[in-house]
């Protein structure tokens, strides 16, 4: 019987339902508890009462419970209420594998992405111990943050590959459940997706998941069923004797290389097939890559035992040794060769986001250097000879981004904690050399100097290696640039390339790769860009869209000529930061990363006060950071690339609405005290000519864009304004205004009465810089943070008197978040922790106790509001980054070859 709405099972109220089974039941419900939409699933009372039917329920909690991967729905809770058997699991919006392929096959470019995704959550079950044993088309998910796997109810579990996690997940859908029936005792699994070994009875491992798989992956590319018959008999014997037709059949622009997974996945004997899903998932990502199809053949069948792989690389080890022989020394080769370097066994290449930076290439082009992170820990920096079979982890570089060689090949700079760093590239200890909050890029020249960008809106400064104090190299012109970053040097160790450009946006004409000297304050640009180059071989290496081209570049001057040609197509680039993914040293290489191809994806998590995660708060989007509501109830959020419209989302019935529907760019919405309006900023028009603005609109999308305040300064100077907020009384309008990279202050308007903007707070220091401000939710206190010397801290003062001030954090802080009743103050700490201090208010006093670290958050989105906490303090919205890529890097032996 039915559940009707309004049921109660524990704290879970039922909505409605979403469909059943022949093995259960599934409704929408809420968690009445944290105001949270959840999936349910019940066991019919039908079966409740058969131990087989208990038992396989409760083996799919069991077995998902272990797991916790972003391709892996998550599970919440198991319960019991009156005789009925529940799971609660994450509620998701979408289709079934099944259902999409009802309308026929998929693109290629989407039956590359879910391959991937599907393997790579494939893959963290098998190195958890659990089998799954029936997977199919109807138990995969298809939602908008990727693709899912879900019912794990024949699930075998066995030892662990890898530690177990403690964090529970899985996941239901509101699609239908239905599906192609699911054979129950010493056959299991559903016919059509079984491994041989399953047909026959045999033990079912990792591998027979691996043949599912290639099934599932046939039907996806072709829209037919890898194997077919008129009944389960003829099914079966298709399975055991049969191969399925070339995929070339149903879909001729099929790379051949897909061809070979499939194939790969299908072989009958289990030694003979890919021995891990993340093998396959590394080959699906690396099919994408710019030069697959000219090498698609390249790609490896899969090696048919174990022990025979340290035989494959140490052949692959030999073969690149007399590559490299050749290239470095015979110089007989006439074009350009090409190889691919993968990431270290389960570590993820690490070159974009705020704290992320490109590899790089020894000067001698013979190892390269970058920072790869395991999925639940921090990055560090790997060496690689190009003639080695294994990299090298250098220890003590935990946190490590953008690394730089000594000209001799002995040191790499890189940057952590917010500290410029040294070390051997052979490991050894750390050398502390100056303070760099939010680096953007070093280069190590003659001399010993090491060019560096200290902080996202800073100009180029210089230190010796040896130790001393930095000297500002560079002059930002504040009537065009916020930034130089990314600089490197050229062959005479005097003059360098950097890169310059305006965070608001500014004249794109000017944005681009500058040529300067240490000898000089002066630059000049040498080409509009959106990303930093590199010289290498008379050629200045740069990007343009998504393609990596190079002109002819003179070092001397700083000039180019000639056409620009193009190098390779499809690389990846983070417009966040203005790099492109790639590396180049003087001797003919080339490394890059081949584009990841979609819009890069931010996780939003709901997580406790030990830093669990409790679920997703909404799908993976492009996440600039935002609000919660005054009732935590909702969120505003901005996301999007270039033009980034605020959305309104519901976070209890799971809806998403835009409030803006402009091409602009808007970041930092916030709510006024009665949760009806929301305030943010306009990036669009902040240029030399009209300035920038705040804005506002009714938080239910009615209404016309209200402009609250626009800033023109006659001389062209251009200004910031930006995380504008109103007062819990509505008096004020609060906001950050700055000019240039530094300097600047928080600033109070009157809402009403005609009265003038007045400075509220500003650095002490006359370089300083206000980061962030947020104010207490009575409104009589201000809590922001700055740069005031060293590094950031987190300050208090009173409001709107901007009387007195009170350190709050000691070691570093950025994003001051209070509590609902202003008893505590969160912030992200320097050392990428989340910390705690309790405050009491008394008059005009105010009372700072001491700090508590709660739980690490070492890759959330450093650019807008990195969380947010619901009003009691007991959850945090946190916005995650991606743990890195998967993908390889493609290794080009003389790039320039084919240019001349």
């Amino acid at each position: 019987m039915a559940l009707a709405a309004a049921t109660k099972l524990g704290p879970y109220q039922i909505v409605a339902p979403l469909g059943a089974g022949g093995m259960g039941e599934v409704y929408r419900a809420v968690d009445t508890r944290l105001d949270r939409t959840v999936a349910i699933k019940i066991l019919p009372a039908h079966l409740s009462e058969k131990p087989e039917a208990l038992e396989r329920f409760q083996r799919e909690a069991r077995a998902i419970s272990q797991l916790s991967h972003a391709n892996i729905c998550q599970l919440y809770d198991l319960g019991q209420q009156d005789g009925i058997h529940f799971i609660v699991m994450e509620y998701l919006e979408g289709e079934t594998l099944a259902t999409r392929l009802t309308k026929g096959r998929l693109p290629l470019e989407q039956v590359l992405r879910y391959g991937a995704e599907i393997a790579e959550g494939l893959d963290q079950a098998h190195r958890t111990g659990v089998v799954h044993r029936d997977l199919k088309p109807g138990n995969i998910m298809l939602t908008r943050s990727g693709a899912k796997l879900l019912d794990f109810g024949l699930a075998k579990t066995t030892a662990p590959l890898m530690p177990q996690s403690s964090s529970l997940s899985a996941t239901m859908t509101s699609a239908n459940l239905a599906q192609p029936l699911t054979a129950e005792g010493t056959v299991i699994g559903t016919y059509q997706y079984m491994s041989p070994e399953q047909i026959e009875g045999r033990e079912a491992d990792a591998r027979s998941d691996i043949f599912s798989f290639g099934a599932v992956l046939y039907e996806m590319a072709t829209g037919k069923r890898a194997f077919q018959g008129k009944s389960q008999v003829t099914v079966a014997s298709a399975i055991l004797e049969q191969d399925p037709e070339p995929i070339s059949t149903h879909q001729p622009l099929a790379p051949s290389a897909l061809q070979n997974v499939v194939q790969g996945a299908l072989m009958k004997d289990p030694d003979s097939r890919w021995q891990s899903a993340a093998d396959i998932a590394r080959q699906l990502r690396w099919i994408t890559s710019a030069d697959s199809t000219l090498s698609a053949g390249r790609i490896a069948l899969p090696h048919p035992k174990w022990h025979e792989r340290a035989w494959w690389i140490a052949l692959v080890t030999v073969l690149l040794g007399l590559l490299l022989w050749s290239t470095f020394f015979s110089r007989q080769h006439l074009r350009a060769l090409r190889a691919s370097i993968l990431p270290p066994a389960d570590e993820a290449f690490y070159f974009v986001g705020d704290f992320a930076g490109p590899p790089a290439l020894s000067p001698d082009g013979t190892r390269v250097a970058f920072a790869a992170r395991s999925p639940k820990g921090p990055s560090f920096i790997w060496v690689r000879g190009l003639q080695a079979s294994l990299p090298q982890k250098l220890a003590g570089t935990e946190g490590a981004y953008s690394l730089f060689w000594s000209p001799d090949g002995k040191y790499l700079g890189f940057f952590a904690d917010g500290k410029l760093r040294k070390i051997s590239a052979s490991g050894g200890p750390v050398t502390i050399l100056a303070d760099a909050p939010n680096a953007r890029g070093g280069a190590w020249g003659a001399d010993n100097v090491i060019l560096y960008t200290p902080d996202y809106r800073e100009a180029l400064w210089k230190v010796n290696a040896v130790g001393g104090a930095p000297v500002r190299v560079t002059k930002i012109d504040q009537t065009r640039h916020s930034t130089h970053r990314w600089p490197s040097f050229l062959p005479d160790g005097k003059h360098f390339l950097f890169y310059a450009t305006n965070h608001a946006v500014g004249r794109r004409e000017l944005n681009g790769i500058y040529f300067g000297s240490l000898d000089s304050a002066d630059s000049k640009l040498v080409l509009p860009t959106d990303g930093a180059g590199l010289y290498s071989s008379g050629y200045l290496l740069f990007q343009q869209q998504s393609s990596l081209l190079a002109q002819k570049f003179d070092p001397a001057n700083g000039t180019v000529s000639g056409d620009p040609v193009t190098v390779a197509t499809d690389v990846e680039h983070d417009n966040g930061t203005f790099h492109t993914v790639f590396t180049v040293s003087g001797e003919g290489t080339l490394i890059y990363q081949p584009s990841a191809g979609a819009l890069r994806h931010i996780d939003l998590l709901w997580m406790d006060r030990e830093g669990k995660v409790l679920g997703h708060a909404a799908d993976s989007d492009a996440y600039h950071g935002g609000r919660l509501s005054p009732d935590g109830k909702r969120l505003a959020v901005s996301s999007g690339d270039f033009s980034s419209p605020i959305w309104i989302l519901d976070l209890v019935r799971g809806t998403r609405n835009p409030l803006t529907f402009d091409d602009q760019a808007h970041r930092n919405p916030s709510w006024s005290a009665d949760g009806e309006r929301v305030a943010y900023n306009s990036l669009q028009g902040a240029t030399l000519v009209t300035g920038a603005s705040l804005h506002a609109k009714p938080a239910n999308g009615s209404g016309a864009d209200e402009l609250l305040l626009e800033i023109k300064e006659p001389d062209g100077t251009p200004e910031t304004l930006s995380f504008p907020q109103w007062s819990s009384d509505g008096r004020y309008l609060v906001y950050l205004r700055q000019s240039g990279p530094t300097g600047g202050g928080i600033w109070a308007m009157p809402t009403s009465g005609g009265g003038k903007p007045f400075l509220v707070a500003k650095p002490e220091s006359p370089i300083g810089r206000v980061v962030y401000l947020r104010l207490s939710p009575d409104s009589h206190w201000l809590a922001y943070s700055a740069i005031e010397g060293s590094r950031e801290e987190v300050y208090v003062t009173s409001f709107p008197e901007g009387v007195g001030r009170w350190q709050i954090s000691r070691e570093g802080g950025t994003f001051p978040v209070w509590r609902g009743d202003g008893k505590e103050i969160y912030y992200y700490g320097l050392d990428a922790t989340l910390d705690v201090v309790q405050v009491n208010a008394h008059g005009n006093q105010f009372e700072v106790g001491t700090m508590q670290n709660l739980f690490p958050m070492r890759n959330v989105l450093p650019t807008g509001e990195p969380f947010d906490v619901t009003p009691d303090g007991k959850r945090f919205l946190v916005f995650q980054e991606p743990e890195g890529s998967s993908l390889p890097m493609t290794l080009v032996l003389n790039w320039n070859a084919d240019l001349k």
